[in-house]
């Protein structure tokens, strides 16, 4: 059998020496495939666990008390006049109103609970807390005239002010130009940030006044501002941002709040408050991170070497497979990751050092802050992915190639199921945007439509939103959009993956994988028992070399497992055949069946054609058995090579 498998392999690759060598070595591929698996997963885990450790490592759960505390004291404190807070502010007369009060209040804080002086010279905010420089407000404004008045109105209207633009933002100097607060400036880091509101975008200049190191001389400052009115209609947006710091927690709050004041008048309040961790390496803790930082370049150094060698020898099919795309990412957002830390770390030293120096003006931290969360975004999509290629190497079983095949095979049926189902979604958004846009705040805007469509099918909604504002087309917009997508389209949607799912389990190609990872560290572990000689099994006991042994006790396993789930099936399958034939069948039965048996004899049921695509399979699984015998057959004579060599009268291995 040997020699005629060598002689088919000569005839194919032209030699028979070639023909051996590639013989032995495809199993000890199949052989090398796992441990390689398992070495680059054990790599991987350890990869992962630095950057977890890395991750938690830069927040925990005092950044929030931190933020909530800051958030209940600005945004939650209630004026003694009118009882206004920040997230209450309606118009300028509130903004003033809490400008003079919760937010001077808030801000400083020179006396403890029983009338004992705190630090002097110093801004404290809950006793804990320093504020870092001086806050500062910055007004947007746009030009009069920016927008067109119909010609009935023209009298009744002296100016119009346009929504904000940039096309229409007002840089003049207005009011009584006696100050910098009545003129445009550009801020003086060239890292400002443009601001996303509510109803707009803001760019990074304005006019700005910081408030004073006092309590008294800012609100004399801040009712002068008010007298001369220095918010009036071209105002559009008023920032007040400040910096706060705990030594305590080593925590920066960078706080922002916004006040935009749209054409409509009125007031629409927002804000943001981050709260980060700048200074990073401060306690011991920080050094480990330190530690781990290092560690995790050295990851991504072989990581981009490894990534870059393919992206070269393939070059544009490297995109072609999954896990190199999620490579990919790893390593691209790692690397600003990287990049980022070094350069937040400089400008940080840079920034306190200048407001040690002069600690009289406005610091800008926010930009820092801003980015600071982005980067936690960043690392937390790169450990999200980090996580997601752990199915990667768990794909080495039946449920998981599973998985991955149903989800390839209905792709199609999903593209088509997603075209249609979009097609009615939309339309029921533009329906909803027209007929709720201008009374419902959840259907104001067309994304916000989406979202709402969305929330519908999940189960949170407001229907009596909805009947308020239109008490017909409201209940027939809902009671149709839920019967058409929640009953009709997602039930098609799983009817799909069902269906798939089932045809796949049914698939008899699938029955087996490369190699099953629970199998390799299974083998793994016995290998490990019997090395060591902790295996008090009978057979360990023999005097018999140890890795002959381990091998045939593979080979034992193997065949017990495959006799458990093929023979006892088969058998069982062919005693039904058997049965139904010959058993269940009465003598009318038998004899009319003879009589039709010449006119087809050429049929086949599906019970007989089943049980033969089940014998042919397990002999091409014996088959691959007895090849792999054969080739441990083959390195035990050809070790025994120069044994047989002395012999003049030895016989060729080729040819027994």
């Amino acid at each position: 059998m040997a020699k005629r498998l060598l002689e088919l392999m000569s005839s194919k690759f032209g030699k028979r020496d070639k023909a051996r060598k590639i013989w032995n070595e495809f199993p000890r591929k199949k052989e090398l495939n796992p441990k390689s698996t398992i070495r680059e997963f054990l790599l991987y885990l350890i990869f992962l666990l630095d950057l977890s450790v890395l991750t938690f490592g830069m927040v925990n759960t005092n950044m929030y008390f931190f933020t909530k505390v800051m958030s209940d004291l600005f945004l939650e404190t209630e004026s003694f006049v009118n009882g206004i807070t920040f997230k209450s502010i309606g118009s300028m007369a509130n903004f003033w109103e809490y400008t003079e009060g919760p937010l001077l209040d808030s801000l400083y804080w020179k006396e403890w609970y029983n009338g004992q002086p705190l630090f002097q010279g110093e801004s404290y905010i809950f006793y804990e807390n320093i504020l870092l420089g001086r806050p500062q407000i910055r007004q947007i404004r746009v030009r009069n005239n920016s927008c067109s008045i119909h010609q009935y109105f023209q009298n009744m209207f002296r100016d119009c002010y346009d929504a904000y633009s940039f096309a229409t933002e007002d840089q003049a100097p207005f009011g009584p130009k006696t100050g910098a607060e009545w003129e445009y400036r550009l801020p003086d880091n060239e890292f400002e940030l443009w601001h996303w509101g509510r109803l707009g975008t803001y760019g990074n200049g304005g006019y700005i006044f910081e408030l004073e190191r006092d309590k008294s001389a800012s609100i004399v400052k801040i009712k002068r501002l008010k007298s001369k009115l220095w918010l009036d209609s071209g105002s559009r947006a008023v920032f007040i941002d400040f910096t706060v710091y705990n030594a305590n927690l080593n925590l920066f709050t960078a706080v922002r709040l916004l006040v935009e004041f749209p054409a409509t008048g009125g007031a629409i309040p927002s804000s943001e408050l981050f709260t980060v961790k700048l200074l990073r390496y401060v306690s011991y803790f920080d050094y480990f991170l330190a530690a781990c930082e290092i560690i995790f370049c050295f990851f991504i150094c072989n990581y981009m070497i490894q990534e870059g060698t393919e992206l070269y020898t393939y070059k544009l099919r490297y995109f072609k497979n999954l896990w190199n795309c999620l490579d990919f990412l790893i390593v691209l957002f790692s690397l600003l990751a990287i990049f980022y830390n070094i350069y937040r770390t400089i400008k940080v030293s840079l920034l306190l050092e200048q407001l040690l120096e002069n600690s009289d003006t406005y610091q800008n931290l926010y930009f820092l802050a801003f980015w600071q969360n982005r980067y936690n975004i960043i690392i937390a999509f790169t450990v999200f992915i980090a996580w997601i290629k752990i199915f990667k190497y768990i794909s080495f079983n039946m449920t998981m190639t599973q998985l991955s095949t149903t989800l390839s095979r209905c792709a199609k049926g999903i593209v088509g199921f997603a075209i249609m189902f979009f097609i009615v979604f939309f339309g029921y958004a533009q329906l909803g945007y027209l007929i709720f846009g201008t009374q419902v705040e959840q259907y104001h805007t067309f994304g916000n439509c989406i979202f709402t469509q969305f929330r519908i099918i999940l189960g949170d909604f407001d229907f009596h939103e909805i009947e308020q504002a239109n008490r017909i087309l409201g209940p027939i917009y809902f009671i149709t959009f839920v019967f058409s997508l929640f009953f009709v389209l997602l039930n098609v949607f799983l009817a799909i993956i069902n269906d798939t799912y089932s045809a796949v389990k049914d698939d008899r190609s699938l029955k087996e994988v490369d190699f099953d990872i629970y199998d390799v560290f299974r083998k793994g572990y016995k290998s490990f028992l019997l090395k060591f000689n902790l295996n008090k099994s009978p057979a360990s006991q023999k005097d018999v070399k140890g890795s002959q042994k381990a091998l045939q006790d593979d080979f034992a396993k193997d065949e017990d497992d495959e006799q458990d789930f093929t023979e006892s099936k088969l058998r069982l399958l062919h005693r039904q055949n058997i049965a139904n034939k010959y058993y269940h069948s009465d003598s009318a039965q038998e004899l009319g069946a003879n009589q039709k048996h010449v006119k087809s004899s050429n049929q086949i049921n599906a019970q007989d054609y089943q049980f033969l695509m089940m014998r042919t399979d397990q002999l091409e699984e014996k088959m691959n058995e007895m090849s792999l015998k054969m080739d441990w057959v083959m390195k035990q004579l050809e070790k025994q090579r120069p044994v047989l060599n002395r012999k003049p009268a030895a016989p060729d291995i080729t040819e027994i």
